[in-house]
């Protein structure tokens, strides 16, 4: 097979010398299988591998950005870039090539992998099991020097804002605007990772562009993971896309998320739990065991089940906080002290903890051995009267503060009137809080990753009353018409009495709260924690 495959190069290469200036490569001739613009030199390539199996009957399906998939009635499939790079190759930048794969039906299938720079003839190949090797070489990733990190990272225009800030954090990236080459750079130990993350889905890479590169590095022995913390795994269709990273040493990762990194390496521990649980002096002692050997802070209840020492949880100087018991536990603990929090359900649906009390020993194992993320959620802070009140997780809502009495709400966003309504009250959530009480009043799940809070009116008089999601940079103003009283309620936990004829203004606080988490699919949280609860 990697024969045919670099005779196919050597036919593309070929074809592309042919083309006679700068202006006919990049000359679009169309749109692509994939929605992209189609340019004479991707064409032109892609038609000479399509012609090449044709003529020599090869039994290979092809997957192609241009052309998407062909059945030739084979049982492999060619996942082809016919030109990965085409801006450079379209200016005479040296760097792009032909990317090829084969595999049966998704990128952890690949068995075979060729790559050629077209512009300097160098071959990246790979074989499953058999290593990776560049112009008969054998490549290997680097253990990565975390104070001296060079990184590939995509910073085109459709990507990320964070990723602007990544390259101010680390002392060397680079972006080269051929992903096939940027991965191969990390597979040979010469770059220490590669960042794509792009603000837009449409954006975000395709499995034409990284399918062979991606056999390379996992056969030179790096990694390649989604932002969510899974290793990266893709189907044959080009109109898929993922962002991703890929590393050679595991800590790349965990830097470029912000993770363990800010953490000490001989981390202090807290355990505050909800003593109104009965378990939680047995899961405490649990956590403890399990901790031994470790320096421990107890929060003064819990401290005070056990007979010794505690501190109240905004006195703990720890690292890292342990909780037990439910989301409300997780949430006080929150309000009172900013250490990253691994949570261990003790209470109900418990969605925010990460650790069933049945696995309390192996939870604390994995965290003492640092295989987790810090994942972070940023909250809304809560204004009155140009007085600052409390930050929320999960939401703040503004209701009556009457039994069965109705009140008249206007709700403004950047001092612009949204809607004006009558209703028990209004909710504006983040995206942590809407799998909460947002959701209760019928609001939409949010994609924690997604920069917005929803604004849910509650039993509104009006069907038609229904939430807003608006940007979380907003500024939401809630105004009570009426001369009745409110309160305002913060995650449950605070109140604050709120008179009538004022307003209340919330507003993205500068403060976040962090998850220790193991894993970081919000789509299977939801389906084991809500959708499959009682």
């Amino acid at each position: 097979m990697m024969d045919v495959l670099s005779k196919i190069a050597d036919a593309v290469e070929e074809a592309i010398d042919k083309i006679p200036d700068s202006k006919c490569r990049g000359e679009c001739i169309g749109m692509g299988a994939d929605g992209t613009s189609t340019s004479q030199i991707d064409k032109i390539a892609e038609n000479t591998v399509l012609a090449f199996i044709q003529r020599n009957n090869i039994p290979l399906n092809v997957l192609s950005e241009e052309i998407g998939f062909v059945d030739n009635g084979g049982e492999d499939t060619l996942v082809l870039d016919p030109i990965d790079g085409t801006s450079n190759a379209i200016a005479g930048v040296p760097l792009f090539t032909v990317s090829m794969a084969v595999g049966k039906n998704s990128l952890s299938d690949i068995h075979t992998a060729y790559l050629r720079n077209l512009a300097t003839g160098d071959v990246i190949t790979a074989e499953k099991g058999k290593g990776a090797y560049k112009n008969g070489s054998r490549l290997s990733v680097r253990k990565a020097q975390m104070d001296d990190l060079f990184l590939m990272i995509y910073l085109g225009n459709g990507a990320h804002p964070s990723s602007f800030d990544l390259a101010k954090r680390v002392k060397s990236s680079r972006s080269f605007g051929c992903a096939s080459l940027e991965m191969v750079l990390v597979a040979e130990g010469e770059a220490d990772g590669f960042l794509m993350h792009a603000e837009k889905y449409t954006r975000a890479i395709r499995i034409v562009d990284i399918a062979a590169s991606a056999l390379v590095l996992r056969e030179a022995g790096g990694e390649i993971y989604d932002l969510e913390g899974n290793v990266l795994d893709m189907d044959f269709d080009v109109g898929c896309r993922s962002n991703f990273i890929a590393f050679g040493d595991r800590e790349v990762y965990d830097f470029i998320l912000r993770t363990k990194s800010e953490i000490s390496p001989t981390p202090i521990y807290g355990i505050c739990a909800n003593t109104k649980s009965p378990e939680a002096k047995e899961y405490a002692r649990r956590v403890m065991k399990a901790l031994e050997g470790c320096d421990c802070i107890l929060e003064e209840d819990i401290a005070a089940e056990f007979g010794t020492k505690g501190f109240p949880v905004e006195d703990m100087k720890v690292d890292i906080m342990v909780t037990i018991g439910g989301d409300g536990t997780i949430l006080r603990t929150s309000m009172k002290n900013k250490a990253p929090i691994m949570g261990i359900n003790a209470g109900g649906v418990g969605f925010l903890a990460e650790v069933d009390a049945k696995d309390i020993e192996e939870g604390i194992m994995r965290l003492r051995r640092g295989e987790y993320v810090v994942e972070e959620r940023f909250k809304i802070s809560s204004w009155y009267n140009g007085e600052y009140l409390a930050e929320a997780v999960n939401e703040a809502v503004v209701h009556t503060d009457s039994i069965a009495k109705i009140r008249h709400f206007k709700v403004y966003v950047n001092d612009r009137l949204m809607t004006e309504v009558r209703a028990d009250g209004i909710i504006v959530s983040t995206p942590t809080g809407s799998t909460c009480y947002a959701m209760s009043l019928g609001a939409p799940l949010i994609d924690p990753r997604v920069n917005a809070v929803v604004i849910v009116p509650m039993a509104a008089y009006k069907f038609a009353s229904r939430p807003f999601v608006v940007p979380a940079d907003a500024k939401v103003t809630v105004e009570t018409v009426m001369d009745n009283g409110c309160i305002l309620v913060v995650d449950g936990q605070e109140e604050y009495e709120i008179k009538g004829k004022t307003h209340i203004d919330f507003i993205r606080s500068s403060e976040t709260v962090r998850f220790i988490r193991f894993n970081t699919d919000f789509y299977s949280r939801v389906r084991e924690k809500l959708v499959n609860a009682i």
